[in-house]
C-alpha cells in the first residue's frame, strides 16, 4: 500500500505540476511539458486552423500552406455565417479610393508552382503546436492594440504595461465616422529579439472592436527575423493573427500567402526605397470590411460587417508598435529617429487617405490628426503634408532605436 500510495502521490504531483514552462531570455523560447487536457485543447485548436486541404504546397521560401477550400476557412465556423451568402469571386463595391487600376496579375510569383492554389481554394499557412504554445506563452500582454489612453482602462490594452510603445499619427476626434484608411509603407527590417516584435500599421477602431493590417518583424508568430505581411482581428472578445481563429479574417485569393514575407527591403539612404500599398475599405453594399494589399491595390479578402457591432470607425492610427516581454524595447522602421523630410532617409507611410463617413475620400486629412509618441526617448516621429508632390501627399516619418 506504502508503495502504491508514493505512486499515486508522484502522479498527482506531475499532474499539477505539468505546465508549459518558456524561457524568456536573448536566445530561445521552448515549451518543456504539457498537460493532457491542455494538450487537447490544443489539438482542437490546431484542427479548427489546419483544416483539411485538397493539396499543401510550398511557397518560394519554402514554407507549407494548405489549399483550403473557400467554404472551410476558420472564420466559416463562426455562428453568425450559418447563412451567408459569401463566395471566392467576391469583390467590393466602393468609389473613388483607388488611384491606380489593377492589373491583375496577382501573386503567383511567390510560389513554388508559379500559381498558388486551385481555383475554390485558399491558401492557409500550417500551424504547429509550438507555434501555438509560443504565442499563448505570452498571454494578453504580446497582442496587437492601439496607442489610444496607454495608461488607463483602454479595451485595446487588456493588460496595461510599458511593454508597448508607439509612434502613430491618429485621429483626435473620435465622434466622426470612417469607412476605410490606406497608406503606401516604406519596407524595413527592424532588428528584435527572439521575444519581441516590431510591426508598421494600419490600425482602425471599430468601437470595442479594431483590426490591424501590415508588415510584422515577429520571431514568436513567424520564428524569423523577416519582415512578413499581418493581419490581426479583435472583436467580441475574441482575437487572433490571419486566419488562426473563428472571428479571424475571410480570402478570396488563392495565390495570396497572409504571412510571406515581403522582400527586398528598403536599404537607408537609397534614392529608390521600397513600398507596399495597405488599406482597410468598408464595402458600400453590405458593410464588409476589405484587405487590400500591394502597388496595384488587389483585394485580397474581408472581414464580413457581421463581426462588429458597430457599422463603422471611429479611430484610425497609421504608425508603428513594438512589444518587448522584459528586454530593452526593439528598432523601430530603420532603428534610427527620423532625420528630415527625405525619404530615402527616413522610414515613412506615404499618401495616407482617409475614406470619411459619406465615402468622400480625404487626400489632405488635414484638421484631425496629431503625432503621438508614448516615450520620445526610444521612438520619434513626426507627419507633414506635401502638397507639392502627390505621390507623398499625408506622411509620417517615424522610427527609432529603442532601448527601453
Amino acid at each position: 500500500m506504502e508503495v502504491r500510495g508514493s505512486m499515486i502521490w508522484v502522479f498527482l504531483m506531475c499532474f499539477i505540476f505539468a505546465h508549459i514552462i518558456v524561457s524568456h531570455n536573448n536566445d530561445f523560447v521552448e515549451a518543456k511539458s504539457f498537460p493532457k487536457f491542455e494538450d487537447l485543447e490544443m489539438q482542437k485548436r490546431l484542427k479548427i486552423i489546419n483544416k483539411p486541404a485538397v493539396k499543401i504546397i510550398k511557397t518560394i521560401d519554402g514554407e507549407r500552406y494548405g489549399c483550403v477550400d473557400f467554404f472551410k476557412q476558420p472564420a466559416f465556423d463562426h455562428p453568425s455565417m450559418k447563412n451567408h451568402t459569401y463566395h471566392y469571386k467576391m469583390r467590393p463595391i466602393w468609389k473613388g479610393m483607388r488611384e491606380r487600376e489593377t492589373n491583375s496579375t496577382g501573386f503567383g510569383y511567390l510560389w513554388e508552382n508559379g500559381v498558388g492554389c486551385p481555383i475554390g481554394t485558399v491558401p492557409i499557412r500550417r500551424v504547429t503546436k509550438d507555434d501555438l504554445l509560443r504565442t499563448d506563452s505570452f498571454g494578453d500582454s504580446h497582442k496587437p492594440r492601439g496607442s489610444w489612453n496607454t495608461t488607463t482602462n483602454d479595451p485595446n490594452n487588456v493588460v496595461h504595461s510599458n511593454k508597448h510603445h508607439y509612434v502613430v499619427l491618429r485621429t483626435k476626434d473620435s465622434k466622426k465616422r470612417f469607412n476605410g484608411a490606406t497608406m503606401d509603407l516604406c519596407i524595413t527590417a527592424p532588428k528584435v529579439r527572439p521575444t519581441q516584435y516590431s510591426a508598421s500599421r494600419v490600425h482602425m477602431q471599430i468601437g470595442r472592436d479594431f483590426i490591424q493590417v501590415g508588415l510584422t518583424v515577429n520571431p514568436v508568430l513567424y520564428k524569423d527575423n523577416q519582415p512578413r505581411t499581418f493581419v490581426y482581428t479583435n472583436s467580441g472578445g475574441k482575437s487572433c493573427y490571419n486566419s488562426n481563429c473563428n472571428v479571424g479574417f475571410i480570402l478570396v485569393r488563392q495565390d495570396f500567402p497572409l504571412g510571406s514575407p515581403v522582400l527586398p527591403v528598403s536599404i537607408r539612404g537609397d534614392r529608390i526605397s521600397r513600398s507596399a500599398t495597405f488599406g482597410l475599405i468598408k464595402d458600400q453594399k453590405n458593410g464588409n470590411w476589405w484587405f487590400e494589399f500591394s502597388g496595384t491595390a488587389e483585394e485580397v479578402g474581408f472581414w464580413p460587417s457581421s463581426r462588429f457591432h458597430q457599422s463603422f470607425g471611429n479611430s484610425i492610427e497609421w504608425g508603428g508598435e513594438v512589444y518587448s516581454a522584459s528586454l530593452p524595447s526593439p528598432e523601430m522602421g530603420y532603428g534610427l529617429f527620423p532625420s528630415d523630410n527625405d525619404i530615402s532617409n527616413s522610414a515613412y507611410m506615404k499618401r495616407i487617405t482617409v475614406l470619411d463617413g459619406l465615402y468622400n475620400v480625404d487626400r489632405n486629412v488635414m484638421n484631425y490628426l496629431e503625432d503621438f509618441s508614448d516615450d520620445e526617448r526610444g521612438y520619434q516621429g513626426f507627419g507633414i503634408y506635401n502638397s507639392e508632390d502627390a505621390n507623398i501627399g499625408r506622411i509620417l516619418y517615424y522610427g527609432g532605436p529603442g532601448n527601453i
